[in-house]
């Protein structure tokens, strides 16, 4: 099992000089667009010379070719010169280009950067608002309440961003990695942001990293900012797409490949003649959804079609510099990876993952057969087309050209469909060019421009909690749960054009490739290949002009937090580490199978308390499965010998000063960057997590101390060079099970505490026997220095 010792980790980093040469989108574009200029500057920050120059450093000092996402990673090293560098062993010392954040871990985010008495952010950096929006009865209506019931916490992220110099995106201007994409994005770039699915801007050819608030905190306080050194994964891409077969398909072929796994303590990078075939928009659905196998992020080499797309958007000074410098921007010939994964686009055949994970993997033909054997519900109940990884101009126009198939021949759909445009810039594009029309006229209701079902927020209500049901989306996650809190709901992710297939045909059992719809006049009729256009022939309409640019100096600008608050709650520092070993810590739950972020911090109703540490800690593993008794919230208090919820025990626990342990599975963390699932425990008395072995995302972003591995002697994920040292099965018995719900444990070593020292365990059953296990981790000496501050904010100030 691994281990983190909970405290909130807060890299520490210095501030990033902007490029010399700062380039500005065409004044006719922005004219034409009748958009705030000040929106594109920070974006146009470009300093390929800089990044020529590293890259030239560490290829002299590795003698050897690099990988596309070496050269960007190392590209951005903050001594390149002495860094050192071994792919899943060292830490680099980062400076990322920018920080993009999500209003919802915004809250976060800014609430620590105001903690830590900065005057204002060091690089580049956005607040998005897209994620508390709930999508109930159309985008106009949706988007009105939402500004009225999160008036508060919209109001407190405008200002702070107005005070400490981050621009604002206000409700209404998309999801967040479409906004990046279309603004913020450029080949070369290193972004990081606070949302699991940043990747996204690696369809831009960037190095786009989530990450949790802690580490954005870092980066604009201008502090080096650490990351564990990637290994490479290539997938090789042949053939090119057609018919049917979409970008989706690739990540839903590579997840079925790689797993939910597969993909950690590694960058994803695609290459090979394929790629040509892919538009950007696409090759940014297939980097958005690497998060599901647990990759830092995804890659695609700078190519025509990113050049093409920067020109429409308006940066076409930016795409002929990434000409000048495209040495840069692709991968060495004869690179090496470490693991490669080769797919036959002219093969790839239309696919559809789920229920309840995302690297289940179907074909769209087997998928009916294998729901009938498995007992899933055949009938689709609800279509969901969007989403931050499948909501471009493109993917409406396809879903669009099927749509219209279907009304030609006087068919609506039989599910209830919507559709979710990716920003302000999509929905007003399509609505000029007619596909939100025809996608209304065929049974869909367009919702806001955000996240929505995506994350949770639906306000659905067509069936009951707990009724079996399927549902079809071209989202990226489909846990259980995740989209309407409903455990018995099944969901499946796949394309835009099969959600719509699917949403017409009203059942799973429908292969559009090969199946007949039936027309009104008992005409039978199949589906044709969905077409669609790349980007609009025209230029893009932007809509509304929804940024808000801070002002140059913020200084005299105030932030107000309510100390009465339920929404938002000024933050306390977290205590230092005493200086003794921990001692007598009860196992609150140990944790059966699968345990997300989702799981350890449930979003859905629970966004609006982002901003409210305790609040939200009323959440912390209400989701998790207890092995003692398979209920989900229900654990023995062992003071009190009654059964209680899992947030209800740790406050009588944190009470009566009983600190504690969770235990967990493998993989644990597996999903968002949401932070809140590190900083529930340590705010309700957790000292460390001991799991299996952590998802990349929870343990690397997720303000958590790294740690042990307690599982058997097999513990090779890539290729055996895994920083988790192994322990022999024979010493642990059976693997997790030295540690049962009932006892207390000691971990001790702490005095000492050093990068590769193994710290111990001593688990007390019940029955007076003892077990002594070693805890291996994977803390430097930075880290360490955290923990012994209490958080890294802690130590933020004691540098000051």
């Amino acid at each position: 099992s691994a281990l983190t010792l909970c405290q909130c980790v807060s890299c520490l980093q210095v501030a990033l000089g902007h490029g010399a040469r700062r380039l500005h989108v065409s004044a006719a574009y922005r004219a034409k667009a009748n958009v705030a200029m000040s929106r594109y500057e920070p974006a146009s920050f470009v300093n390929y010379k800089k990044l020529q120059t590293n890259v030239d450093i560490v290829q002299q000092r590795l003698n050897r070719p690099l990988t596309l996402s070496e050269k960007i990673v190392y590209g951005h090293l903050d001594d390149p010169h002495n860094q050192e560098i071994d792919r899943g062993r060292t830490y680099l010392r980062l400076r990322p280009d920018r920080v993009a954040m999500q209003d919802a871990t915004a809250q976060m985010a800014m609430l620590q950067f105001i903690s830590s008495g900065l005057p204002k952010v060091a690089v580049p950096s956005t607040i998005h608002c897209d994620h508390l929006i709930e999508a109930q009865t159309g985008g106009v209506k949706d988007l009105a309440r939402a500004k009225e019931v999160n008036h508060e916490v919209y109001n407190f992220l405008a200002s702070a961003g107005a005070k400490y110099g981050v621009g604002f995106w206000k409700p209404g201007s998309g999801i967040i990695h479409q906004i990046i994409l279309e603004n913020y994005a450029y080949p070369g770039v290193m972004l990081i942001g606070t949302d699991s699915h940043t990747p996204n801007g690696g369809g831009l050819g960037a190095i786009c990293i989530g990450v949790g608030g802690a580490d954005a905190v870092d980066v604009m306080a201008g502090i080096a900012w650490e990351l564990k050194c990637p290994q490479v994964i290539g997938v090789k891409l042949t053939g090119s797409l057609s018919g049917w077969t979409s970008p989706k398909d690739v990540i839903l072929k590579v997840a079925g490949i790689l797993t939910v796994k597969g993909g950690t303590g590694a960058i994803v990078e695609y290459h090979g003649p394929g790629v040509d075939s892919i538009s950007c928009t696409g090759m940014a659905t297939i980097c958005n959804m690497g998060a599901e196998i647990g990759a830092t992020t995804s890659v695609f080499p700078y190519n025509h079609r990113m050049r093409t797309y920067l020109q429409k958007t308006g940066r076409g000074e930016i795409a002929a510099l990434a000409d000048e410098f495209s040495d840069i921007l692709v991968a060495d010939k004869d690179c090496q990876y470490d693991q490669l994964v080769e797919i036959n686009l002219d093969e790839l055949k239309p696919h559809i993952n789920g229920p309840f994970t995302p690297d289940l993997a179907h074909p769209v033909s087997d998928v009916g057969k294998t729901a009938k054997e498995k007992g899933w519900p055949l009938e689709v109940k609800v279509g969901l087309i969007g989403s931050c990884t499948n909501s471009s101009y493109e993917d409406m126009g396809r879903a669009a050209s099927v749509a219209k198939q279907a009304l030609d021949k006087g068919l609506k759909c039989k599910a209830q469909f919507t559709v979710t445009p990716g920003s302000e810039q999509i929905r007003a594009t399509i609505e000029r060019d007619g596909y939100s029309k025809i996608l209304e006229d065929v049974g869909g209701v367009v919702l806001a421009n955000a996240c929505g079902p995506c994350i949770g927020q639906w306000d659905r209500r067509d069936v009951k909690k707990g009724e079996k049901n399927t549902i079809v989306t071209s989202y990226n996650r489909n846990f259980t749960a995740r989209n309407d809190a409903n455990p018995a709901t099944h969901a499946f992710v796949t394309s835009p054009e099969i959600v719509t297939a699917l949403a017409i045909a009203g059942t799973l059992n429908f292969n559009p490739e090969t199946d007949f719809l039936t027309a009104p006049n008992g005409e039978k009729f199949k589906l044709k290949p969905p077409t669609g256009d790349e980007l609009p022939s025209r230029d893009f309409d932007p809509g509304q002009d929804t940024y808000q640019h801070p002002p140059s100096d913020g200084t005299g600008l105030k932030v107000d937090v309510n100390p009465q608050s339920n929404r938002l709650q000024l933050l306390e520092p977290f205590d230092k580490w005493s200086g003794n070993d921990l001692e007598d810590l009860r196992v609150l739950i140990k944790v059966k199978g699968k345990c997300t972020t989702d799981h350890i911090s449930a979003a859905g109703p629970w966004l609006k308390f982002r901003g409210h540490l305790d609040n939200i800690s009323n959440n912390m593993l209400i989701g998790a499965v207890n092995s003692e008794n398979d209920a989900i919230n229900k654990i023995k208090n062992h003071l009190t010998g009654e059964y209680g919820g899992v947030p209800d025990v740790a406050r009588h626990y944190k009470a009566n000063g009983v600190s504690w342990v969770a235990v967990g599975d493998d993989n644990y963390g597996e999903g968002s960057s949401r932070e809140h699932a590190a900083l529930e425990p340590r705010h309700l008395g957790a000292r460390a997590i001991i799991v299996k072995s952590f998802a990349r995302i929870h343990v690397l972003c997720n303000l958590m101390i790294k740690c042990i591995d307690l599982a058997e002697n097999v513990c090779v994920e890539n290729k055996g060079k895994t920083s988790l040292i192994s322990v022999h099965r024979n010493q642990l018995k059976e693997a997790g099970s030295a540690i049962l719900p009932d006892d207390t444990i000691a971990i001790r070593g702490l005095k000492d505490f050093a990068p590769g020292k193994p710290l111990t365990a001593v688990v007390k059953h019940s029955d007076g026997s003892e077990e002594t296990l070693e805890l291996n981790h994977s803390f430097n000496e930075t880290q360490i220095s955290w923990f012994k501050a209490g958080s890294a904010l802690n130590r933020m100030k004691e540098l000051q």
